[in-house]
């Protein structure tokens, strides 16, 4: 990252890192999503949510060899330990196509309904455009600087749903990445075109809290074994508190 890119993460609380992954890489990721959609068919998405309007992804860790390659890419892990520090951790790695003409977005949120602690910032998401990102096509709205208010938007706002009138739209070219520091005020928000618009979402926490779907839990024995260490660290393969903090909680957030 850029020194400018740094900054504006910490001022806006979010920045698209352009090009960030390479032709081969988005080609790899789209063409391996894509077939994962034809494969699961209705059970897209199973193990996390599914929802109207759009088609998901979960568990992609479990899927390729190019998804878990891709959580390490550097720049990005980069702006992801910019936000949490070096214990950061994959909390989850999803997909998710807005379908065609959807007719709604998302109300403004928090990921995880996270309020900054006394260690500061525990969230961290990174969108990944596999499509353009425009105006018509569902990108993702934010509130710049709204990570420094400690809020949540449900309970600032009398209508989340409503358009802020600080918010900007996240647009960039397939192939960047925008991270995201998960406190800012986000949504997604209507896809108006007639074509789908494709993401992934890699999404990580600090390494004190739980993370939103237990790898260990749902990776294969197989893929568990043949891990790196340096992905074995990422996914806390090997850590008691993450089993503690995984075990004791069930967690569910909005995912654009």
């Amino acid at each position: 990252m850029t020194e400018q890119e740094r900054q504006q993460l910490d001022r806006d609380g979010y920045v698209v890192l352009e090009d960030a992954m390479g032709p081969e890489l988005l080609r790899e990721l789209r063409e391996a999503i894509h077939a994962q959609f034809e494969r699961e068919g209705d059970r897209a998405g199973h193990e996390f949510k599914t929802e109207e309007h759009a088609r998901r992804l979960a568990n992609l860790v479990n899927k390729g060899e190019v998804f878990r390659r891709a959580v390490l890419l550097p720049r990005m892990i980069e702006g992801v330990r910019h936000v949490l520090g070096a214990d950061a951790k994959l909390s989850s790695l999803n997909a998710r196509s807005a379908d065609p003409y959807s007719d709604e977005g998302q109300p403004l949120h928090v990921d995880m309904s996270a309020i900054p602690d006394e260690r500061g910032y525990w969230v961290c998401n990174t969108v990944w455009l596999l499509d353009d990102f425009t105006p018509e096509n569902g990108a993702t709205r934010v509130v710049p600087g709204s990570h420094r208010w400690r809020q949540r938007p449900q309970d600032a706002l009398a209508d989340p749903m409503a358009p802020h009138p600080q918010e900007v739209l996240v647009l960039g070219k397939a192939g960047s990445i925008a991270v995201m520091n998960s406190h800012t005020w986000h949504g997604g928000t209507a896809n108006r075109t007639q074509a789908p618009r494709l993401a992934m979402h890699g999404f990580y926490c600090r390494r004190d809290k739980p993370q939103q779907q237990y790898q260990k839990q749902l990776l294969d024995a197989d893929v568990q074994a043949a891990l790196s260490p340096e992905l074995r660290d990422l996914l806390a393969i090997d850590d008691p508190l993450n089993d503690a903090l995984s075990a004791s909680v069930t967690v569910r957030s909005f995912m654009k």
